[in-house]
């Protein structure tokens, strides 16, 4: 797979070098698009989870997205880079995301509710 932003090595879980490869190919050209659209960089804190990576970081869900490759989380600094990310991934359909202090959790679950947007405390 060819992206033109981002590495795999980005999405993978810390425990397991390579793991980004597990990353859901359709997901990642839907992030590589938005990325290109946004014309600013997205910085990736998190993508594809072990399940042992998953169960040791803050908020990881047991039925968490990132250990199905198909989330990720991407860093932002400031409200305008905040709107620019979110725009960009809905525009290129990315219509699951979640809004923490300073991320934004971005997933294509489809056994999950679509088209919603919550908020971290």
């Amino acid at each position: 797979m060819e992206l033109k932003y981002f590495t795999l090595s980005e999405f993978d879980s810390p425990d397991e070098p390579g793991s980004g490869s597990k990353m859901d190919k359709d997901f990642l050209e839907k992030l590589d698009y938005a990325r290109g659209n946004a014309s600013i960089a997205f910085k990736i804190t998190s993508g594809y989870r072990t399940p042992h990576w998953n169960d040791n970081v803050a908020g990881g869900r047991i039925g968490s997205s990132h250990k199905k490759g198909l989330a990720a989380d991407i860093a932002y600094t400031g409200s305008r880079e905040r709107y620019i990310i979110v725009k960009a991934l809905m525009d290129v359909g990315i219509n699951r995301l979640g809004i923490g202090k300073g991320f934004i959790h971005a997933d294509v679950d489809k056994s999950k509710d679509t088209n919603v947007i919550w908020l971290y405390d």
